[in-house]
């Protein structure tokens, strides 16, 4: 009996030795992945091997400042199209004007360039995120709000947000806070039916808080961010172009998405509210019109 005791102990002490050999060779046969070739090189980028990127780190959750770096879901994304074209990764601070940064050649492409407001000054690929300025609901079979029917609405002081719901619903159906923030607090705490904010912006907000919150319908007609490229450079618009095409299409703008959002968002079947042909009309009438004036001179939405 005594000897089988042994003989087992034994092997025990065996198995274990083998078990901690193996997990060391293990742990120092850490996977890395296959280097990629990089797909374009100076002159087409500014410095071989890197993919100069300029972001505008006052727009979070597209991009902000984080405790050490630049932070954001333009950040993620732009890793991913570096890593796409086998380049290493430069975030730029080029704030709210990505045109001069473009043309001065600081940079490669810019992050964040909403679609409708681009000034034509440079090339744009096709959308990689949706974006208008939307209401939300805790509940995800809420009505589209109507003019007179009694909803309220929450939204940032100074905002777009705020004067879509002010020249819709009128002011005595808006209540205005400090910050975005307050307002979907608002919204959690039953003080008003909705929440009105730019549709990345206001579900990055919500999720900060934990809510749960479904986009009702929309106050503008919906948008998309893109990337942007010097006209002049066609090289680099087709790689950059095929990179974004690829990540929107394989998923990887979802993943993203879920990280900073908590969900994906796709706008494209959402309803929109009665105003919107409205206000669409009064803001393409040019910048003479009253309403053009309003929305380019209120404040950007802040998540902070």
């Amino acid at each position: 009996m005594l000897k089988r005791i042994r003989a087992v102990a034994a092997f025990c002490v065996a198995f274990v030795l083998c078990f901690a050999l193996v997990g060391c060779a293990a742990q120092q046969e850490t996977y890395v992945p296959a280097s990629k070739s990089a797909a374009v090189a100076s002159p087409v980028i500014g410095e071989d091997g890197v993919l100069r990127v300029g972001v505008n780190t006052s727009n979070p959750p597209l991009a902000g400042l984080g405790t050490e770096k630049i932070i954001g879901i333009d950040v993620d994304f732009a890793a991913a199209i570096a890593d796409e074209l086998g380049l290493k990764l430069s975030v730029v601070d080029v704030g709210s004007d990505p045109g001069s940064a473009l043309a001065e050649g600081s940079v490669d492409i810019v992050m964040g360039v909403d679609a409708t407001e681009a000034d034509g000054t440079f090339w744009l690929t096709e959308a990689y995120l949706p974006t208008a300025v939307a209401v939300f609901s805790t509940s995800s079979s809420a009505p589209v709000p109507v003019s007179g029917d009694g909803s309220t609405f929450a939204a940032q002081v100074s905002s777009k947000s705020a004067w879509a719901i002010g020249n819709e619903f009128g002011l005595e159906a808006l209540q205005s806070t400090a910050n975005l923030p307050d307002a979907f607090a608002a919204l959690k705490a039953g003080e008003v039916t909705y929440a009105a904010a730019d549709a990345i912006i206001g579900l990055y907000a919500a999720h900060g808080q934990d809510m749960q919150v479904s986009i009702a319908a929309l106050l503008t007609e919906p948008s998309g961010y893109a990337v942007g490229v010097s006209a002049a450079n066609a090289d680099l618009q087709a790689a950059v172009g095929e990179a974004v095409s690829k990540l929107t299409g394989n998923g990887v703008i979802g993943v993203i998405e879920k990280k900073w959002l908590g969900t994906t968002i796709d706008l494209s079947n959402t309803p929109m509210t009665a105003g919107v042909a409205f206000v669409e009309e009064a803001v393409d009438e040019g910048s003479e019109s009253e309403g053009e004036e309003a929305v380019e001179g209120e404040a950007e939405e802040s998540a902070e």
